[in-house]
């Protein structure tokens, strides 16, 4: 091996000056300092990973970059310790596992991005579905400002920011895209008005229709649970309360008013009032229960025995039938989970159909019975949920329960019947998406993450 001692080396010609050949190895021995203080170094294209550079200047793609000591380069995403708590402020360019066992995770993405910055988020111990991932940012996700949420079990998501008017959206991962990036939802349960019994020998009141987004419960009439709503942000949606039937003498019942949910944005949710109970007195027909959210139970008459009124779809359900052959006695009204009962024996007025259980407040309540029918010796039971109890020759029919949408009990003889209860509205949203504006004085609480506002009366509520 040949040695060269020199001081200096230039090019023969020009300015560039080559070391070796290709595949050669030069080696700079243990002990040697290449001092690359007064330069600038420009790295090759590619990635440098964990190395560290000591430098006071490099140049990376064309950009000449200071070093203040010791640097080290990382490609690719950086991953965080487990994440636990109730909020989280990411950082483009960082993964973060997220465990959801004891608590939801409202996670703010970066107010300010560049294309291609990227979020990664993964369930970290499968209990997306039990405790949310709340996605929030001041620019837009998914083309739009409302929140969304990661609802799937061990679900993971690429969150990537694409521009300003799409803003962060979902690019790969489990359930990547609009499934990934649900919407906040808002649950309801929204009962209308029930309706007041008929008046002598007469029918219960049906209960207010009842629509239900809550969990697995199901609607009335049968009806599965309905999808909750997507509120727009800044909007005023409007709660109206149906009232309940008033009482008659000698009528056929006064229907439940209508309540509904309305508002820019979304499809009204109108639950219809309750079927007024018929009536023993009066024209050939009046008899027949009327029709509503549950049907009005039928009456007994010198023309003819009614038939009771038919419930709506997914709402509730049909009154009882009267029988001609037992006179002075009424059909019970229909309920949320049940038809009302027909006449089966004599003076004896037939059952109001009974209501629903929800929890949607955090408790369970029973809500939307229908009224028991008038009989000449016994009446009718309310239908579980708050139904009136109809009324006997000697004993006056009771009022549908307030705010529970249930039907008013039946006049046996000539007395005013039972008023039907008042309906109810109700929402339940995670607390994270509560924006306290309401009007109307709801009753507002609280259950686990999520706020419930009751609506007993008309009112409205921004989100």
């Amino acid at each position: 091996m040949s040695k060269i001692e020199v001081d200096k080396i230039d090019p023969q010609s020009g300015t560039d000056l080559e070391l070796g050949t290709s595949g050669d190895t030069i080696t700079i021995p243990a002990g040697v300092t290449f001092d690359s203080s007064a330069a600038t170094t420009t790295l090759p294209d590619g990635s440098v990973t964990n190395d560290q550079l000591v430098n006071d200047n490099i140049t990376i793609n064309g950009s000449s970059v200071s070093l203040g000591g010791s640097t080290t380069i990382e490609t690719g995403t950086s991953w965080q310790s487990v994440v636990t708590a109730a909020t989280l402020t990411a950082v483009a360019g960082r993964g973060y596992p997220i465990n959801t066992t004891s608590n939801a995770c409202t996670v703010t993405l970066p107010s300010s991005a560049s294309v291609g910055d990227q979020v990664q988020i993964v369930d970290y111990a499968g209990t997306f579905a039990t405790n949310n991932i709340r996605l929030t940012s001041s620019l837009n996700i998914n083309g739009g400002t409302n929140d969304k949420i990661l609802t799937t079990n061990r679900e993971g998501v690429t969150i990537t920011y694409v521009d300003a008017t799409q803003g962060w959206v979902a690019t790969s991962g489990v359930n990547s895209g609009d499934q990934a990036l649900d919407p906040v939802l808002i649950d309801f349960l929204v009962i209308a008005g029930g309706a007041a019994g008929g008046g002598e020998n007469a029918g219960g009141g049906g209960a207010g229709g009842y629509r239900n987004s809550y969990s697995t419960e199901t609607s009335g009439g049968g009806g599965s649970s309905e999808t909750g709503l997507q509120l727009t942000t800044g909007e005023e949606y409007t709660i109206t309360v149906g009232a309940g039937g008033s009482g008659v003498q000698n009528l056929r019942g006064v229907n439940g008013s209508n309540s509904l949910i309305s508002g820019t944005g979304i499809t009204t949710i109108t639950s219809i009032g309750g079927g007024g109970g018929g009536s023993g007195l009066g024209s050939a027909g009046i008899e027949n229960g009327n029709s509503g959210g549950s049907g009005g139970g039928a009456a007994d008459s010198a023309q003819a025995s009614g038939t009771g009124g038919s419930g709506t779809a997914n709402q509730g359900y049909s009154g009882g039938n009267a029988n001609a052959s037992f006179n002075y006695d009424g059909g019970g009204g229909g309920g949320a989970s049940a038809v009302g009962a027909n006449v089966v024996s004599s003076n004896v007025g037939g059952n109001g159909g009974a209501g629903l259980a929800s929890s949607i407040t955090g408790s369970s309540v029973s809500r939307a019975g229908g009224g028991g029918g008038g009989g000449d010796t016994t009446g009718g039971t309310g239908g579980t949920g708050g139904g009136g109890n109809g009324g006997t020759s000697t004993a006056n029919p009771t009022n549908g329960t307030t705010n529970t949408g249930s039907g008013g009990g039946a006049a046996r003889n000539n007395v005013s019947s039972g008023s039907g209860g008042s309906g109810v509205v109700i929402l339940r949203m995670p607390t994270a998406s509560y924006s306290g504006t309401t009007s109307g004085s709801p009753t507002v609480s609280t259950s686990g993450t999520d706020t419930i506002l009751v609506y007993n009366a008309s009112g409205s509520y921004t989100a």
